[in-house]
């Protein structure tokens, strides 16, 4: 992994960077790059299969950004944090260590809360919150 000094440059080498067209303020759609076909299907492959898996924070973000971009700029967008990961955990020697699925409301819980309040009302429902006992 020395050859890489950070997880972004072995991105780009592997063709799993977000692609950036940008031209006098305007941004058009980005393409990956073509980079090493065998890993960048590899990982597509993986991220396929870590989208699938129940209660981890892969499918998590892969839920998250299939909502607004599509399931297969989701699949990529997993596939580069997987190999992201991967060169962090080579790169210190750490064992990989699962975030959860419930990670992004955990990190951010005022718009988690605010988010199904604003479902529920929207289905007719008067919500009124109260903060439970730390028992």
């Amino acid at each position: 992994m020395s050859r890489f000094p950070s997880a972004a440059h072995l991105a780009s080498w592997a063709g799993l960077s977000p692609g950036n067209d940008q031209s006098a303020g305007k941004r058009r759609g980005g393409r990956t790059n073509d980079g090493n076909r065998w890993l960048k299907r590899v990982l597509n492959q993986c991220a396929w299969a870590a989208a699938r898996k129940k209660d981890s924070y892969f499918a998590a973000q892969h839920r998250r950004i299939a909502a607004r971009r599509g399931v297969k700029r989701a699949t990529m967008a997993v596939a580069h944090s997987l190999l992201c990961v991967c060169w962090e955990l080579l790169t210190h020697k750490q064992c990989y260590q699962d975030m959860g699925h419930d990670y992004f409301d955990r990190m951010n819980q005022d718009r988690a809360k605010r988010h199904l309040v604003g479902r529920l009302e929207k289905l007719g429902y008067t919500v009124r919150l109260e903060k439970k006992d730390a028992a």
